[in-house]
């Protein structure tokens, strides 16, 4: 009796035995599984939204055209059809003389397109690829603004993604506030810089608002951060809000300066607009 006692238990220690090697396995397969689910969803950029210009005519569930205003940037703005063209999925903007003053009292036409009222971009990064031509007194711009108006500009805020002037082979980045603007407060820290840029080809612009930072972006390669800081004066950083984007040809202005008629027609030809969000 003794050995089958034995033998019994010499069998029922192999079972566990085996059986806790099975669960082990069990375990670690499932620790392993968990793992590259957890590594295949590390957080990263994802595309949500884009624009490539495909169509004959634009989006207007997205886009608008940018009307007449008083400010330097928007006084030639014109819905004027010679000012803007769809062709093989590149959408051109242009700067161009007025040829009937009779209906439109301005010497420069220029078209320009915004999401104002209709697209809010919300944290994330957006990325514009275009290419600019070049004149005296040409002024493209691809820029941000508060979607809901608050107190006005500068204290609402300012993105400029790009602007770059004339013939430079250089664009400026740029974030505009009531610390900035009213308060004079540039370089603590410093609101702008300059990037280079291939003049001849399509660039790619971004930038990525952050609750704490605005960090902009040239061909993937980041070249200025915007930190929110602790400070005592009003309206440092005003940009963790939601953000219309404005796509522009603009002449002339008192930071551009004068526009040459002998270098128009120009354009900005813009190849596509990407929205992305860190998930």
């Amino acid at each position: 009796m003794a050995v089958c006692v034995v033998g019994a238990c010499s069998c029922m220690m192999l079972f566990c035995f085996l059986y806790m090697e099975k669960m082990n396995i069990f375990v670690m397969g499932l620790l392993c599984t968990l793992c590259l689910v957890s590594c295949s969803h590390d957080p990263c950029w994802k595309l949500v939204w884009e624009d490539n210009f495909d169509g004959e005519s634009l989006d207007t569930t997205v886009w608008s055209r940018i009307p007449r205003g008083q400010a330097d940037w928007a006084n030639t703005q014109s819905l004027d059809e010679r000012c803007m063209e769809l062709k093989d999925g590149i959408l051109h903007l242009k700067g161009i003389v007025n040829d009937d003053r009779s209906k439109d009292t301005a010497a420069f036409l220029t078209g320009g397109i915004w999401t104002k009222g209709k697209y809010a971009f919300k944290g994330g990064r957006v990325e514009v690829r275009a290419k600019l031509q070049a004149a005296r007194g040409a002024w493209p711009a691809i820029w941000m603004l508060p979607f809901e108006r608050r107190a006005g500009w500068p204290h609402d805020g300012e993105i400029d993604l790009m602007e770059r002037l004339n013939h430079d082979t250089i664009v400026y980045q740029t974030v505009h506030s009531h610390y900035t603007y009213d308060l004079g407060i540039k370089d603590c820290p410093a609101h702008s810089t300059t990037a280079g840029i291939d003049p001849n080809d399509f660039n790619t612009y971004g930038v990525a608002v952050w609750p704490d930072s605005v960090v902009f972006y040239v061909n993937g390669i980041r070249t200025f951060c915007y930190p929110k800081i602790e400070t005592d004066k009003k309206g440092q950083f005003p940009f963790d809000v939601s953000q219309y984007l404005l796509i522009d040809m603009q002449l002339g202005g008192q930071w551009v300066g004068a526009v040459d008629a002998d270098d128009l027609p120009v354009e900005m030809l813009v190849d596509w607009v990407r929205y992305y969000q860190w998930k």
